[in-house]
């Protein structure tokens, strides 16, 4: 099972809370200079530091308590959301199809097609499907040459011809361009 969100920030935020468990009192007493180190006070300003410590461990407790109460209630809002949008009324993108080209075969108002209603509709959509492989392909083939063209521009590094004085600036440039090119 994985762990809670409580259980995360506990292991993380907690541990070694108790001040002895990171500085003992014989250690924080041979922080202070030798003729300091037997007085009483030390003592004292230790205590101190542990009662802090304690306090702030208990807020620290406390916060990390009521946030993940906060992140089970915020979970129960998003379930309770997800399931009244489920039941809801359909959303603005289905109203606006269902207002520009009727009612379509994947909502409750569906009306099934005949032999000759559905062959305008798949040759248009079959139409409409290698125009945008067409285009596709023109901008794939747009984007290789550009890469092409990079590479070509690079060839001078590779070879050590660096006659253009402009060039380190232009390759930085060329590489950026082709790395996001490459990443899309």
């Amino acid at each position: 099972m994985a762990p809670t969100e409580e259980a995360i920030l506990s292991s993380f935020l907690l541990p070694p809370s108790p001040l002895p468990s990171i500085i003992t009192l014989k250690a924080f007493t041979e922080l202070f200079p030798k003729a300091q180190q037997s007085s009483p006070q030390i003592r004292v300003l230790y205590r101190d530091l542990q009662h802090q410590r304690a306090r702030v461990v208990d807020a620290v407790t406390h916060n990390i308590s009521n946030e993940s109460k906060r992140g089970r209630t915020q979970r129960r809002a998003v379930i309770r959301e997800r399931r009244r949008a489920e039941r809801g009324d359909q959303d603005d993108e289905v109203r606006i199809e269902n207002a520009l080209f009727g009612p379509s075969s994947n909502l409750d108002s569906f009306k099934p097609h005949s032999l000759s209603s559905i062959l305008p509709d798949l040759e248009s959509a079959t139409i409409q499907l290698e125009e945008d492989v067409r285009r596709l392909e023109e901008e794939a083939n747009a984007v290789l040459d550009g890469i092409h063209g990079m590479i070509g521009g690079l060839s001078d590094i590779r070879y050590g011809r660096l006659a253009n004085t402009a060039l380190p600036e232009q390759v930085i440039d060329d590489l950026t361009v082709l790395q996001s090119s490459c990443k899309n």
